[in-house]
């Protein structure tokens, strides 16, 4: 397991914990009593830790490289699930992965980004920044949902979309844009969740939903610290002070009502725990789907559209 610089104290305790009970097997000594000691301040370190972490830290957990992925999910969360491949116009991006799946027995449409957890699983989903013809495919499967009344699902961890100039020259700023006008005017209940990193229209462009979660650790922001620093300080080292101050964790949105819900993490996060998580994911999507399957798609938009309306409002 890849062990981040905050952690190295708390796997140093664990290690020393490791040869005392092999110094014990090899000896025939009984130190029961100082490893239950040892064993338990352990733990209570590890849970002050993790309950005390920093934005930056919080980021660092995020983009853990044995996070579960989306197709970690598919297999967590769903059955039957049948991929849908491409966007019509002659391309499949594979940093976008989508299709038809059943949660708890109902029929969905499930989309999300996808990255990988080596170099060469990065470089075929091209580090989970999806490009225009992703996007386009996305849309693609919105419209499906629609006329099929289908629900949407949509599980999102991107540092954002990708910023290349083949992008942009086949329309990443519009492929976005149009996605956020159509997911507001769909018939069906959608729910979104950022599971990992959530960076600016990347993220959105598949998150104008009914209801919003965040997992404990992911977070979610209009731009990556690493660029906010280098925009206001020309300083990218500078990103755990950007951090703070933009307020992205899952706390911080969930008090700004920007989210509508946190999905607790195992301690230490996702990569510790798939099947944990899995369930916590499971659960929070079935119950969003209970409370939305029997509003009318009149109501839905209305309240949809609101949704948004009300973010960045401050009245004095």
């Amino acid at each position: 397991m890849t062990i981040l610089e905050f952690e190295k104290p708390l796997y140093e305790i664990e290690e020393k914990i490791e040869e005392l009970k092999k110094i014990s097997e090899s000896s025939g000594m009984d130190v029961s009593n100082q490893l239950e000691t040892f064993e338990k301040q352990a733990m209570e370190y590890k849970k002050e830790l993790y309950a005390n972490l920093t934005p930056a830290q919080r980021i660092q957990i995020a983009r853990h490289a044995d996070r579960p992925t989306f197709l970690d999910y598919i297999k967590l969360i769903t059955t039957d699930f049948i991929e849908l491949h491409g966007d019509r116009e002659g391309s499949d991006d594979r940093a976008i992965i989508g299709g038809i799946a059943k949660i708890n027995g109902q029929s969905i449409v499930i989309i999300g980004t996808q990255k990988g957890k080596t170099t060469k699983e990065n470089l075929i989903y091209n580090f989970g920044m999806p490009q225009p013809q992703g996007y386009r495919k996305a849309l693609r499967l919105f419209y499906h949902a629609n006329k099929f009344n289908l629900p949407i699902v949509t599980l999102i961890d991107t540092p954002g979309a990708y910023p290349g100039i083949k992008a942009e020259e086949t329309g990443q700023g519009t492929a976005i844009a149009v996605n956020l006008k159509e997911m507001a005017k769909l018939n069906v209940p959608i729910i979104a969740i950022i599971t990992g990193e959530g960076c600016s229209g990347g993220a959105l462009g598949l998150a104008v939903a009914d209801r919003v979660f965040m997992l404990e650790h992911s977070y979610y922001t209009v731009i990556s610290p690493e660029g906010c620093a280098s925009i206001l300080w020309r300083d990218a080292t500078k990103a755990d002070i950007a951090a703070q101050a933009l307020k992205i964790t899952s706390e911080d949105l969930l008090e700004l009502e920007i989210i509508d819900g946190i999905i607790k993490e195992p301690l230490g996060g996702a990569h510790c725990d798939y099947e944990m998580i899995g369930n916590g994911l499971k659960n929070t999507i079935i119950k969003a789907l209970d409370e939305l399957k029997n509003i009318n798609s009149t109501q839905l938009r209305e309240e949809r559209y609101n949704k948004f309306r009300r973010m960045g409002v401050f009245c004095q």
